[in-house]
């Protein structure tokens, strides 16, 4: 679109629609993978905040004593409790995988190919330690007694509330490992480098992608740290 008829565009939010529809004029050399995965995880911050906002207004609305989370959440070690033990390293692992990601999207574009795949591979295991530590949470709840219905430690509504928002963000860790190990093979057989077709897209593949697996994963990230303040701290 030129300058001209830029120029002749109504004013108002009539000139926006007809600006974002026409020819790509706002995202101009803008990979569309990337601004999809932007909608994607927009869309998906919308049903994050349901979750914990349908969790402060189930706990501000209770009448009965709601659980002390550091001590349902504690690990004996050497017969004494420590208070959010497990949660603390579970916090640790997935933030540093984090800043491995964003140093493997570095030396993505940088094609460093070998740096780039091992720090991808070394994301995954961050990844897949995480969703470990996760079950075994998961396992000693279920075996103290916690049920979605019931709830041994006080209010019943803790246990319902637990599994649907680690549950829901447990199972976006998962799939992000899987990706990434299949990025990563991707990336140590260097398809980015040939410019290799995917299995499910006729679109060729390039380091870009990496940056877009990148978003997904701070954005699993960041939800973590929300989580963690609003559900394991309050």
């Amino acid at each position: 679109m030129s300058d001209n008829s830029l120029n002749n565009l109504p004013g108002g939010f009539k000139g926006m629609s007809q600006d974002m529809g026409s020819d790509q004029t706002a995202f101009k050399g803008v990979q569309w993978g990337k601004v999809m995965m932007w909608i994607f995880l927009l869309s998906d911050t919308f049903i994050f905040s349901c979750f914990l906002i349908s969790y402060m207004k189930g706990r501000a609305s209770t009448v009965v004593d709601w659980p002390n989370t550091s001590e349902v959440f504690s690990l004996h070690v050497n017969g004494v409790p420590v208070p959010l033990l497990l949660i603390a390293i579970m916090t640790f692992v997935l933030i540093t995988s984090s800043g491995t990601m964003a140093l493997a999207v570095k030396y993505g574009y940088e094609k460093n190919r070998k740096m780039c795949g091992w720090l991808i591979l070394a994301t995954a295991i961050g990844g897949l330690t995480f969703v470990g530590m996760q079950v075994f949470e998961w396992s000693k709840l279920i075996h103290e007694g916690v049920r979605p219905w019931e709830n041994p430690f006080g209010a019943k509504q803790f246990g319902s509330f637990f599994f649907m928002i680690t549950g829901f963000h447990g199972t976006h860790v998962s799939i992000g490992v899987i990706f990434l190990f299949i990025y990563a093979r991707k990336v140590f057989r260097g398809d980015f480098d040939n410019s290799k077709r995917g299995f499910f897209t006729t679109m060729k593949s390039d380091y870009v992608a990496i940056e877009i697996l990148g978003l997904y994963w701070h954005f699993v990230d960041l939800v973590w740290v929300f989580i963690f303040a609003f559900f394991y701290l309050w």
